[in-house]
């Protein structure tokens, strides 16, 4: 029976055209490795976590010297970009009071409603995982993940 309704899920799955992790440890290290090259560019120290299609961890790096606290920061970023597939900045903006999605952030066990969150795309434009970065302002948050996300769809699985 565990076996049938397994099948039935991957084949639901592969059928829908999601892979089992959505984006390959090879494909995270690209990314982080563009994005370190952005933070350094910004004089900033990140705390980096690619997760994949099912928001799981895929991989982490935390400069040298970056904020221990943003650790969780840029993990909750980056599962806030994927739970919702798009930038955790938009997000924010729709969670203020009066918004929307006021006190969304509340859900899943907590979101990150600022800037640093962003999906990740294939080449074909499907969101494959999402980056979060925190460890500066939330405006060079943003650029490091930005510079970070773009780099997928030329990077092949």
């Amino acid at each position: 029976m565990k076996k049938s309704i397994l099948l039935a899920l991957f084949t639901i799955c592969s059928y829908a055209g999601f892979s089992q992790n959505g984006i390959s440890l090879e494909q995270a290290e690209k990314i982080i490795a563009v994005a370190k090259e952005k933070a350094i560019s910004l004089n900033t120290k990140m705390n980096i976590s690619i997760v994949d299609a099912g928001a799981n961890l895929v991989a982490f790096v935390r400069m040298d010297g970056a904020w221990l606290g943003s650790e969780d920061i840029s993990l909750k970023k980056a599962k806030t970009a994927r739970y919702f597939d798009m930038n955790t900045g938009i997000i924010g903006s729709l969670s203020q009071p009066g918004g929307p999605l006021y006190n969304i952030e509340h859900s899943n066990g907590g979101l990150i409603t600022f800037p640093g969150g962003v999906p990740i795309k294939n080449a074909a434009g499907e969101i494959i995982g999402a980056i979060g970065v925190s460890g500066s302002t939330v405006e060079n948050d943003h650029a490091v993940a930005e510079a970070g996300a773009t780099v997928s769809a030329s990077a092949k699985k």
